[in-house]
């Protein structure tokens, strides 16, 4: 696009309603190999620490939700045209609850939304306001008892594919957690097996960066 502006974006909440209500989807992030690595990697994790309750912030068109396995479950999102599918799609099981996520409208002060697993899956990266960014790093830990799942990008630059992807921006993710939540320490990194790169596209940008409170064992 050399010179050329890039294209405006309404706000990442906006852009993903109108995504969403123009028939669009979650992305290739929650389908095919990537969901079903990300699955593989949550049910594991959700069964061997004995987690009951999980709260995601995020949880778009249900795809990936399609292949977990919790016990209990709340799903947010910014979407009102997708949350009212995806509570359709999912309106006969009882162990799932959903809820509109609006990240300045958000607060809980009280503790009363919590949950032992929190979790953020490539959402961080769509993230393109550093307000809501900070807030939902802040809303995401607030609401985890024990541990915190992040599947994102980590990177200094705020470019994540230049022109390619004007939705998309990079975060320095481990900094600013450590930063700003000194009590949860990085418990494992888990490196995604199919990495994006410019000459393969269809790979993911994101690792996982499971975080866990300092004390909980």
């Amino acid at each position: 696009m050399g010179s050329e502006e890039k294209p405006s974006l309404p706000g990442s909440a906006a852009y993903w309603e109108r995504r969403y209500a123009k028939g669009g989807n979650s992305g290739a992030g929650s389908r095919g190999e990537h969901a079903q690595f990300k699955a593989e990697v949550l049910n594991r994790f959700v069964a061997s620490q004995g987690i009951d309750s999980v709260i995601e912030f995020g949880c778009g068109d249900g795809e990936q939700l399609s292949l977990a396995e919790y016990p209990r479950y709340l799903g947010f999102d910014v979407s009102p045209t997708q949350l009212s599918r995806t509570m359709a799609r999912f309106a006969e099981d009882a162990s799932k609850s959903f809820a509109l996520y609006d990240p300045i409208r958000y607060s809980d002060r009280a503790g009363i939304i919590t949950a032992d697993l929190a979790l953020s899956l490539d959402v961080i990266f769509h993230l393109t306001e550093d307000e809501v960014y900070q807030r939902h790093l802040e809303h995401v830990f607030g609401a985890a008892r024990r541990y915190v799942a992040l599947y994102t990008s980590d990177a200094d630059d705020p470019e994540l594919t230049g022109e390619f992807a004007p939705h998309m921006r990079n975060h320095p993710v481990l900094r600013d957690v450590a930063k700003h939540f000194p009590e949860w320490r990085l418990r494992e990194r888990i490196e995604n097996p199919h990495p994006w790169s410019r000459e393969d596209t269809d790979g993911s940008i994101s690792d996982f960066f499971i975080y866990e409170r300092t004390g909980v064992s």
